[in-house]
């Protein structure tokens, strides 16, 4: 009777210990990735319900006293993308060397040159470079251009270890292409027109009215102060444009910088810029193919909210500016 009793308490420590054992280390091995977000004042209780949510773990209590054994291992906010059904010493190891998921935030008004700083921040210039580099084998259907400038979709992208440049290209360029969609642009062809211009020059617009309307209010009155000014021929003289060929985002521009030689120079070229000069909003695309009727062709910020003001003449521009001096503008 002993005897038994030894056996079923050796049997019981026996498959109690490798139930401990493999919520410590799985005997199956680590499973598909998945991405576990922490927060900036999550407690090690909150984090390791997460992980034990999303399957990172199999047992809280095992790792709450693994926790207590050994300590926790620190972990810092941001994202991971960690395996399932991870070792305690794995999770620790990947944990101890921070974050590895990156959030990519694509905002209209941004360049390529802004989003690939981004991801050359977090993955390295290489990476950086080959995301450049791919971005320009994509075209907008129709387009013969070897610029990917304005051809990304606004909106969050995840970059894990296993994202590559190429697919991180793909989606971003793919969402712009649905941007294009919702607007009434799906199907674009070489034979497609809208206010006498192409597909790509409608996008080169937008980028000019995202840069120069900025708000919502003051777009679609841009987009008709453009194509008044394509209708006669004449120079755009928009700022974003000259901002563009020095690098810049924003900021004053000087008498001097109206000369710089630069296709992207509206004041010494007429027409659009070569290509887009920063990614345009859905706002943008849809202000440049419904604007509203109007003879203006000037326009000036005239108060602190971005309001603008516009004329038909120049003696009405000035008027404007004057009115913008005396607010301080």
């Amino acid at each position: 009777m002993i005897r038994k009793f030894v056996i079923a308490l050796a049997v019981v420590f026996v498959l109690a210990s490798g139930w401990m054992w493999n919520s410590v280390s799985p005997f199956t091995g680590p499973g598909k990735p998945v991405v576990v977000t922490v927060n900036t004042g999550d407690s090690m209780s909150t984090i390791i319900g997460k992980f034990e949510q999303a399957g990172v773990i199999s047992n809280a209590f095992i790792f709450h006293a693994m926790c207590s054994t050994l300590g926790c291992p620190t972990v810092f906010p941001g994202s991971y993308e960690i395996a399932a059904h991870s070792s305690y010493f794995a999770l620790e190891h990947l944990l101890a060397h921070g974050p590895n998921v990156d959030a990519i935030e694509v905002r209209a008004g941004m360049t390529v040159a802004e989003v690939a700083n981004h991801l050359a921040a977090f993955r390295g210039a290489s990476f950086a470079s080959e995301f450049r580099a791919r971005l320009r084998e994509l075209s907008v259907p129709g387009v013969a251009s070897t610029s990917a400038e304005g051809l990304l979709g606004t909106g969050s992208y995840i970059v894990t270890p296993a994202s590559t440049p190429a697919e991180i290209a793909q989606t971003m360029h793919d969402a712009f292409i649905s941007t294009l969609a919702s607007v009434g642009m799906s199907g674009v062809t070489t034979k497609w027109r809208s206010h006498g211009l192409s597909a790509y020059q409608i996008i080169i617009a937008a980028s000019i009215v995202e840069k120069e309307g900025y708000y919502l209010s003051n777009m679609p009155k841009v987009a008709r102060v453009i194509l008044n000014r394509l209708a006669t021929h004449s120079s755009l003289q928009m700022d974003s444009t000259i901002l563009y060929a020095l690098g810049r985002d924003g900021g004053r521009v000087t008498t001097a910088m109206l000369r710089i030689p630069s296709p992207y120079n509206t004041y010494l070229h007429a027409g659009l810029t070569p290509t887009p000069t920063c990614v345009p909003s859905a706002a943008a695309l849809r202000a440049m193919l419904n604007p509203p009727a109007g003879t203006w062709r000037y326009f000036v910020v005239i108060n602190q909210q971005g309001d603008e003001a516009f004329s038909t003449t120049y003696a009405g521009q000035l008027a404007n500016e004057r009115l913008a001096r005396s607010r301080g503008l």
